[in-house]
């Protein structure tokens, strides 16, 4: 009996400490890392699309820009930012979108992209 109500207690803390279990804000750029513009090839973080990433126990929420309001890839974006987040199984990601300000691709992103003068 008593290794029976250790077990259920041991698997009770063990839920709890799983549920109770924060990602991090590293973790959810290493995510970001792997989605790329399909346009640009370049992925979002380093493009400079994200402007916030918020955490709590039931969600994280990430305000990013595209780096057009017609950004034809828009959608698929959005929902490829979603899916890489939802893979860190903490739970619901979030995306909002705004164009305040608007994206202005960064010096050093400007030499990457061949752009510089």
């Amino acid at each position: 009996m008593f290794a029976l109500v250790e077990l259920k207690l041991s698997k009770n803390l063990k839920k709890k400490d799983l549920n109770s279990m924060q990602i991090t804000k590293e973790q959810v750029i290493e995510k970001l890392k792997t989605v790329k513009d399909p346009e640009l090839g370049i992925d979002v973080w380093t493009l400079g699309l994200i402007y916030e990433i918020k955490i709590d126990e039931e969600a994280v929420e990430v305000l990013m820009t595209l780096t057009s309001p017609m950004c034809p890839f828009a959608d698929e974006l959005i929902a490829s930012v979603e899916n890489a987040i939802n893979s860190l199984k903490s739970g619901e990601a979030r995306v909002e979108i705004t164009f305040e300000p608007a994206w202005q691709p960064s010096e050093e992103l400007k030499t990457m992209m061949g752009l510089s003068s």
